[in-house]
């Protein structure tokens, strides 16, 4: 019964899409951050500049903080119609395709202009393999550099042994294993709970989600390794992208190009600003341990070797031309 009424749903929720964009009125974006977040903001600003664009004819209608669909749902919903747009964390379809989390392999792009270039290279395989999940890439951007929140200082690997460190993905689970931590998986809203009943000691992350989850109430350290930045992207079912005139499939992919260039300028004042919040709240924002860092290598050099055996030769084409590129 179970697989006949998830169809059931599916018909029924693309019979609503196709109706709603026949009277080209509003398609829903589902956004995965908070409204503080300047990923929302910017999906925000994006579904703005569609409308202002498109004279009103086509609107989105953005839903912010995972209310709709929950990370590990966000393909598949977009796939399947139930929502028509969404953004979400690349890597979290790291099981799906190598290239959706070639931006974590650690320290391969280990500042922002490097980041920048490591997606300008990757980006056209990104939006091939999406398109061939019937999703239409319409912008990425960065977060911010990942760190670690700890409740006390750490100098080596030897402090990681059997902590239990948050890991948004597949990538940072085997990262947080290399470095002798225990991997847990938790939701970004359910994080102070998660720090509160011990479910978890430690986590990786960047200086936007320490902000958005309040971590000067549980943590008192930021180690900024500058390990990554990973890449965020926003995309759409491709049959909804096709069924909308040719007139507003432009202007979307028109104000898409602006959200993306808005997203990295966007990334980097929010990092600063983030950085001097946590600061302000007492966190004490540290650079990486020297010892700490020497081990990193190879921890790094592990998983660069690792995604390189899983990658396809075009992953490995990208790879490499990111790194031969002058």
């Amino acid at each position: 019964m179970q697989p006949l009424r998830t169809a059931v749903v599916s018909a029924m929720a693309a019979m609503a899409l196709w109706t709603g964009l026949a009277q080209a009125a509003t398609l829903t974006m589902s956004a995965e951050q908070p409204d503080t977040n300047y990923h929302t903001e910017n999906a925000r600003s994006f579904a703005e500049d569609v409308k202002t664009a498109t004279g009103g004819a086509l609107e989105l209608k953005v839903q912010s903080n995972s209310i709709l669909l929950k990370r590990p749902e966000v393909k598949r919903g977009v796939q399947q119609g139930l929502v028509p747009v969404a953004d979400v964390l690349l890597a979290a379809m790291g099981n799906d395709d190598p290239i959706f989390e070639i931006d974590n392999i650690p320290f391969l792009a280990p500042s922002m202009d490097k980041t920048r270039l490591l997606w300008q290279t990757a980006r056209p395989l990104i939006a091939q393999r999406l398109e061939k999940s019937n999703l239409v890439l319409l912008y990425g951007s960065p977060w911010p550099m990942q760190g670690i929140y700890t409740k006390k200082p750490v100098e080596s690997l030897d402090d990681f042994k059997g902590m239990k460190l948050r890991a948004v993905n597949a990538s940072a689970s085997r990262m947080a294993t290399l470095m002798g931590a225990v991997p847990t998986t938790v939701q970004i809203a359910e994080v102070p709970q998660a720090f509160s009943t011990n479910m978890i000691d430690m986590m990786m992350t960047s200086s936007a989600t320490g902000v958005d989850t309040s971590a000067w109430d549980y943590t008192q350290y930021f180690y900024n390794l500058q390990a990554a930045a990973p890449f965020h992207v926003a995309y759409m079912n491709k049959r909804a992208f096709n069924a909308l005139p040719e007139a507003q499939r432009k202007a979307l992919m028109q104000a898409a190009a602006k959200a993306e260039d808005r997203g990295w300028v966007l990334a980097r004042a929010a990092d600063q600003k983030y950085m001097d919040t946590l600061t302000a709240k007492g966190i004490k924002v540290m650079p990486m341990p020297p010892k700490l860092a020497e081990q990193l290598k190879g921890v790094a050099k592990t998983l660069s070797d690792e995604w390189a055996k899983k990658a396809d030769p075009q992953a490995l084409e990208v790879l490499n031309a990111y790194r031969n590129h002058p």
